[in-house]
């Protein structure tokens, strides 16, 4: 059993003296529990005491681990809760290793156009049907003056392509509509919003993005990628209310605390978000830990990255926890940026193409890293093509070499999908951090396999399984809201593989479901610096807990979607609670 020791010892004379008592009883009777949880597997993802009895909490803080009898004699008191799980488990609460918090709110107050089985969206029929039922149902778009439909799929869609400006025309021609696909690196657009946003036949390209045209070659065709998406995207986005702000942002909140994250990631935060993010949290809005990366190219002016918010530590449950930097695109979006072409190039494309970086020049993405690192800002960047990887591999050597004052900064690696082999050695050598992504291999595993890459490099997307073997620490996510923040779906994705088409995509690189888990708590906890604080079950730790439904270590790896979050716990308060027995 751990413990934490107690302010004051009575000397030994005294406790001999005193008819027996134990010390351990007489600290109960000065300083009790608030809670004491036993009666079912606690997984506590510290491997010294991986599996304990019974866990105290007091003041939201985890004072000891053990066994039910010594806890109950060291810490329970009058007034202390005994929970019984019944033979539940407990686990750390989920830590999120990156996803984009402000836009669930977003796509809360959209048209969900999701593919099957989290949407509607199979066809292109499907979509206007979606975004008509919902412009006919919901005043928002009229409120907001632009209709939002978001996650449509192409690679999922009858069709096989993205819906075109006339087939958002057919839904309305008066009101702005921009559908985001499912990566969030492009968008279509209806006639009326290229309309307002100024975009037509002889509106050049931006730099690092591309404006789609129709068979003459110059008119546009509804659909933008990347920079040009991003910035089309930003000016259609309504100025939501200070009022409508917190609505979508405390129903986000309510989304990841039912799914068990007590630790929430915003990621390429814009300027205005960022903001907004500080307003909500200095007006006490937030429950659990909100941590934002925002983007470097977006906010260089801001003085919030200057501010007191830059910290490791939260005010308010809010920090900036570093910059975010973006390498390339989607690889399901056929933008991410290889060494090699694309297995089926994209339509109007050449044979090989092979995808763009989005800092054509290394010397701008350097001058930006060099920045980050003369202020001691912790680096995430999106790379998600291996030479987008080779890019941030060989810019972070050059660069830690210019600026190395720092042993530890904790550069993170973002998606990572075409990972290879000999560049893993090389993240190990220069400390960058890698933050996979497997729930691709069930949403995307088939496109990937017949159309992005082949089946050969198709195995080894996300690979795990060869980060686990090289002995490296790692973690997993949901990138929400490109997938739900569904914790049990990045679980079962990472140890299965399983594609739609039920097809396992590189069994080697599967993980053990403890693995995994660790992947979700202690390991983006370290990611985020907060290893000493969170993500596993430890005397001193912050109390962040989660209750499931079945232990999910001692399950068969197919069973796993059926593990359910009972009940999330953020330092000590439950917050979420289902009812179960």
């Amino acid at each position: 059993m751990t413990v934490i020791p107690r302010l004051a010892r009575l000397p030994l004379a005294t406790l001999i003296s005193t008819l027996g008592l134990c010390n351990a009883a007489l600290a109960a009777a000065e300083d009790p529990a608030d809670i004491i949880f036993y009666g079912g597997p606690i997984l506590t993802m510290d491997d010294t005491y991986p599996n304990v009895e019974a866990v105290a909490v007091d003041n939201g803080i985890i004072v000891g681990v053990g066994s039910r009898g010594e806890l109950e004699a060291d810490f329970r008191g009058a007034e202390t809760q005994l929970r019984n799980l019944n033979g539940h488990t407990l686990i750390p609460g989920f830590v999120d290793a990156h996803s984009h918090f402000s836009f669930v709110g977003v796509q809360a107050i959209a048209a969900n156009l999701l593919p099957p089985p989290d949407g509607p969206g199979s066809s292109i029929a499907a979509l206007q049907a979606a975004l008509q039922q919902y412009l006919a149902t919901s005043t928002r778009a009229q409120e907001y003056g632009v209709l939002i439909g978001f996650n449509y799929d192409d690679s999922q869609l009858l069709e096989q392509r993205h819906p075109t400006r006339q087939e958002l025309d057919a839904v309305s021609n008066s009101l702005p509509i921009m559908a985001i696909h499912q990566s969030g690196h492009l968008g279509v657009y209806n006639s009326k919003a290229l309309e307002v946003l100024g975009i037509n036949a002889s509106t050049p390209n931006p730099e690092g993005g591309t404006i789609y045209r129709e068979e003459d070659g110059v008119t546009p065709n509804g659909l933008m990628a990347e920079n040009a998406h991003i910035a089309a995207l930003l000016k259609l986005l309504p100025k939501f209310t200070p009022e409508q702000r917190i609505d979508m942002l405390n129903k986000a909140q309510q989304i990841y605390l039912a799914n068990g994250f007590t630790t929430i990631q915003d990621g390429r935060t814009s300027p205005g978000t960022l903001h907004g993010l500080a307003q909500a949290a200095k007006a006490g809005y937030f429950k659990v830990d909100v941590v934002a990366y925002p983007d470097l190219v977006a906010n260089l002016e801001d003085p919030l990255l200057d501010g007191p918010l830059m910290s490791r530590t939260y005010a308010d449950h809010f920090r900036i926890g570093g910059v975010k930097l973006t390498f390339d695109g989607s690889p399901q979006g056929k933008t991410a940026w290889f060494t090699h072409p694309y297995f089926q190039p994209p339509e109007h494309e050449p044979d090989d193409y092979s995808g763009a970086p989005l800092f054509a020049d290394d010397a701008e993405a350097r001058r930006l890293m060099e920045m980050a690192y003369t202020n001691g800002w912790q680096v995430m960047v999106h790379a998600n093509g291996d030479a987008a990887i080779d890019q941030l591999i060989r810019l972070t050597d050059t660069v830690q070499r210019e600026i190395p004052e720092v042993d530890d900064r904790r550069t993170v690696l973002i998606h990572g999908q075409y990972l290879r082999p000999d560049q893993i050695p090389q993240l190990a050598t220069l400390g960058i951090f890698p933050s996979l992504y497997p729930m691709h291999t069930f949403y995307w595993g088939d496109w990937h396999r017949d159309s992005v890459a082949g089946p050969e490099l198709a195995k080894f997307i996300s690979p795990t399984g060869a980060l686990y073997r090289s002995g490296m620490k790692f973690s997993i996510h949901s990138d929400a809201p490109v997938t739900f923040p569904d914790s049990m779906r990045i679980l079962h994705s990472a140890t299965n593989r399983v594609t739609r088409s039920n097809l396992i995509l590189g069994p080697e690189e599967r993980l053990d479901a403890l693995t995994a888990l660790k992947a979700m708590t202690i390991w983006p906890a370290y990611q985020h610096f907060e290893e000493q604080s969170k993500g596993s079950i430890e005397k001193g730790k912050v109390a962040d807990l989660v209750i499931l439904s079945h232990n999910p270590v001692t399950l068969d790896r197919e069973q796993l979607l059926g593990v359910k979050v009972l009940e999330t716990i953020k330092g000590g308060e439950t917050l979420f609670q289902t009812t179960y027995p």
